[in-house]
């Protein structure tokens, strides 16, 4: 059995990490972190996992916490990560974290829309733990930066045809709209039961963190510097996001080679599904699921394409991508603990 640890076991993305851990044949969840619940069982704090682990929940760090378990996911805020993941690097421990403070390449880029980063010498290292992507390349790492939520969506559903070209690398507009678990276990005002019931948002228009990786990723399959209009959206549901995708067709593209394109770059995906044609994504069909639906509507009108991508935000967009890294760095077969069926009704 692989031991692993959750540092920051007790949100929404610690509690998720649990139930696909616990339920993992292959791991054995042998330490969780908390300050809040420290001496409290987990199954205590989510009464979901009662029967399921035994872990207390502990403020354990440094050295004692790296004896505990070879691998470790870091489910803490940016900032907070790059303090704890060198430790543990250094400890011969890999680490899958689910910040965001390895996932940008630029240093410069990353304190633009963060702060200033105290770990950069890892940054280089780090693999941008997208499977679709990135799966040799994480198979070797030490140190793999699970993607955000927003990104994993968007990046899926762009990557086969700004790879190929079937698409301008300008003027492309993402609009996504999530679930309220995405904004974290914490109380905050615009969060609560009242300021989200009945009601539909946007936020952080034009200035959402995830903007800077999605960008990365993308320019990294254009092969050149790809700039995005992102406005993600708040609706009122506890989880899921759907990302509808703008962009403008190379000329003469065809939704025939647009199919060849998504089938060719995805049918032997475990994890991404093609809806038939004239048939789109719902979050209500990927519901506590791995799964990613994509779908896109060709719009001769117009010469642009429309692709719609929907994933759970804590288990694609977080937790159920951070075990499939596991599976790919230990070893094991990608779907090992992921073969959940979507949640319906």
């Amino acid at each position: 059995m692989i031991r692993v640890g959750i540092v920051g076991a007790s949100g929404y993305t610690g509690v998720e990490l649990a139930r696909l851990l616990c339920r993992h044949p292959e791991v054995e969840l042998t330490v969780a972190t908390s300050r809040q619940y420290a001496g409290k069982p987990l199954a205590e704090v989510y009464p979901s996992l009662r029967g399921l682990t035994g872990v207390i929940c502990e403020e354990a760090s440094g050295r004692e916490l790296a004896e505990r378990a070879e691998v470790f996911f870091t489910a803490v805020p940016h900032q907070t990560a790059m303090a704890i993941v060198p430790g543990l690097l250094e400890a011969g421990k890999k680490v899958i974290d689910l910040s965001a403070d390895f996932r940008i390449h630029d240093p410069a880029v990353y304190e633009a829309w963060y702060q200033p980063h105290t770990a950069q010498e890892y940054l280089r290292e780090a693999v941008y733990g997208l499977p679709e992507l990135h799966r040799e390349a994480i198979r070797s790492a030490r140190l793999v930066a699970n993607p955000g939520c927003y990104p994993t969506s968007a990046i899926l559903g762009l990557a086969p045809l700004l790879a190929e070209g079937l698409i301008a690398a300008e003027g492309l507009i993402i609009d996504s709209k999530s679930g309220v678990s995405g904004a974290g276990r914490a109380a905050q005002v615009g969060s609560l039961y009242c300021e989200v019931h009945d009601g539909f948002k946007a936020y952080k228009v034009g200035e959402h963190r995830h903007t800077p990786e999605i960008e990365q990723e993308l320019g990294l399959l254009a092969g050149r510097p790809v700039l995005v209009s992102f406005t993600p959206h708040l609706t009122p549901m506890s989880r899921g996001i759907l990302s509808t995708i703008y962009a403008q067709l190379a000329p003469g593209v065809t939704a025939e080679q647009v199919r060849a394109a998504y089938q060719g770059r995805y049918e032997r995906e475990p994890f991404v599904r093609l809806c038939p044609a004239g048939n789109y994504p719902a979050t209500q069909h990927i519901r506590g699921s791995n799964f990613c639906d994509l779908g896109f509507k060709v719009e001769a009108r117009t010469g642009r394409i429309v692709v719609l991508a929907a994933i759970d935000n804590l288990v694609k967009g977080a937790a159920g991508q951070a075990v499939q890294n596991l599976n790919l760095l230990c070893g094991l077969p990608e779907t090992r603990g992921l073969l959940v069926v979507p949640l319906f009704p």
